[in-house]
């Protein structure tokens, strides 16, 4: 599992010219699947993605986690993040999950944030949308189940 993520003051998703989701305050989290994630490694990012400490405390230093700062989740579908562009001119994709197990991955992932006292928001599988967000610091971290970078 994938996940590019950056601290955001505000966040909000569309499909069709229509509103899917809007966070403030948070975190934008763009998730791919591969088709061997299970459920320990939904529950790992989640809890990396829940406490990984990226808010400024009183010092100004990345103290503060989501959680602390009662931060929201834009969470976004994008199999591109296992996109392979080593060779020729077109990523291959082949690591990403099939799109019926992304799915199941994907609301299964959603359904454990949920759990969690933080709003969440989210675009629609397999769906063309556009994303806007206002990217403050800028902070983006990148996150792999694998832990390969």
């Amino acid at each position: 599992m994938r996940i590019v993520l950056q601290r955001v003051s505000q966040a909000s998703v569309q499909v069709a010219g229509e509103l899917c989701g809007s966070i403030s305050l948070g975190y934008v989290t763009l998730v791919a699947f591969k088709e061997s994630d299970d459920e320990a490694t939904l529950r790992y990012m989640v809890e990396k993605l829940l406490n990984l400490r990226l808010f400024n405390d009183e010092q100004g230093k990345m103290n503060l986690s989501l959680l602390d700062v009662g931060g929201e989740l834009l969470v976004i579908s994008q199999f591109t993040l296992y996109g392979d562009a080593r060779k020729g001119r077109r990523p291959s994709y082949s690591d990403s999950a099939p799109a019926e197990a992304a799915e199941k991955l994907y609301d299964d992932f959603l359904e454990l944030l949920r759990k969690s006292d933080v709003k969440i928001a989210a675009g629609l599988f397999q769906e063309h949308m556009e994303v806007s967000l206002v990217n403050d610091g800028p902070v983006t971290i990148l996150l792999d189940s694998e832990k390969s970078f």
